[in-house]
């Protein structure tokens, strides 16, 4: 099992979810962490204190930061991947609405790069579809898919390009999964190409606020 696990509440609103993932951090690929939307405008201790629980129990923590699919300057979106190193240690950047065109890769790649130069190494990319093909080389981890569970069970489809890549490169994030079908979710990403996944059972506006059962999560 290899999940990212973005967990969008505050650790000292659901202490018992942070602990819960602490102790199952060698399961994940990663962990997002998002204080405000992106880093915030100071630390917060009690995510200060999580991401050094998650680093030390072997997880690997990427700090959220928006792109707004690429209409943010790339020196806004730097300095908060900066600010993710500097204030939580992250190991790496979690840029979600990403762009996908072919036109927009140009300039996503120099922003990896400028991000990869500042002393962030892994970047994941979540453009939330499969993107033009250059953008998996572009990356770490790409999320090809982000959706309803019903919409990931019967509208998913897969370029041919996406076939031939390595499936370590590529993550589906689901919500709305029923608990009982998790590891059907799982096994689902795997059969299609995805080796990282994030399925949860939370519905929309905030999914990501409660911790998947696969980890130990609460209903």
């Amino acid at each position: 099992m290899s999940l990212l696990v973005p967990l969008y509440v505050h650790p000292a609103e659901d202490p018992g979810a942070w602990h819960r993932l602490i102790a199952a951090a060698r399961r994940t690929y990663a962990v997002v962490l998002n204080p405000a939307s992106g880093p915030g405008t100071a630390p917060d201790p009690a995510y200060v204190s999580a991401a050094a629980a998650l680093r030390s129990a072997g997880a690997h923590v990427l700090g959220y930061v928006d792109t707004d699919y690429g209409e943010r300057p790339p020196s806004e979106v730097a300095d908060e991947a900066a600010k993710h190193r500097d204030w939580y240690q992250a190991d790496g950047c979690f840029l979600d609405r990403t762009p996908s065109g072919a036109a927009e890769l140009p300039t996503c790649r120099r922003l990896v790069r400028r991000i990869r130069r500042s002393g962030v190494p892994l970047v994941a990319l979540n453009p939330g579809v499969h993107p033009a093909p250059g953008y998996i080389r572009a990356a770490d981890l790409v999320v090809t898919f982000e959706g309803h569970w019903s919409t990931y069970v019967s509208a998913f489809s897969r370029p041919e390009w996406a076939v031939r890549q390595p499936p370590d490169r590529f993550c589906h994030l689901v919500y709305g999964v029923p608990a009982a079908l998790i590891p059907l979710a799982v096994r689902t990403a795997r059969e299609r190409g995805a080796a990282v996944s994030g399925p949860v059972t939370g519905e929309l506006p905030n999914p990501w606020a409660r911790l998947t059962p696969a980890l130990g999560g609460g209903q």
